[in-house]
């Protein structure tokens, strides 16, 4: 199979559901930047130090329902096929909490706020926050376009996820550090 169609060489695209669409489409702008933030977290993976095995299978966790995500995102509600995708359930949001408890066990309290930096794999894990941030944004812009319908309890779980993962990301770069021993960069304002 070909990577290249031509499909997309005068600015359209294909969503899921077969509709065309601008590639500049707030909705293909919501799931680019989900496809972005899956790309960053592959970076974060690779700079993870060799041990963090359990930190790694979280991430790839994480990057598989970043592509439900994106498939739904891709798909709109009406399309007879939508009601057939995978979804994410409360029960990866509890994932994101839970893992976010074991990690706040390990780390001192937050007194202030802290910039983001410290260890490589920190520093890329502050980007991701950052981006999973933008990602919400454009999401719920789409919801307020009515391009996809936030009362649908799928698109509700996603917008509660993306909100939990950006968290998570959180704790994760100042867990980062810890692990690398490099102390979060506290900001004196």
């Amino acid at each position: 199979m070909k990577i290249y169609t031509g499909g997309g060489d005068r600015g359209k695209t294909s969503l899921f559901s077969g509709e065309r669409v601008g590639k500049s489409d707030d909705r293909v702008e919501a799931y680019g930047e989900i496809d972005e933030l899956n790309a960053i977290l592959g970076v974060v993976t690779a700079s993870l130090p060799v041990d963090q095995n359990r930190i790694r299978e979280e991430i790839h966790d994480i990057q598989k329902d970043l592509m439900i995500i994106g498939a739904l995102l891709a798909t709109t509600p009406d399309a007879p096929h939508f009601g057939t995708l995978e979804r994410i359930g409360r029960d990866r949001i509890r994932d994101l909490e839970s893992a976010m408890d074991r990690m706040e066990l390990e780390l001192p309290p937050l007194k202030s706020f802290i910039l983001p930096g410290g260890s490589m794999p920190a520093a890329w894990t502050h980007v991701a926050r950052t981006i999973c941030r933008r990602a919400e944004r454009r999401i719920i812009r789409v919801g307020e376009q009515g391009m996809i319908n936030i009362e649908l309890e799928a698109v509700q779980n996603l917008l509660i996820y993306i909100n939990r993962l950006s968290d998570y990301l959180f704790m994760l770069a100042r867990y980062c550090n810890r692990v690398d021993g490099v102390p979060d960069i506290q900001w004196k304002g």
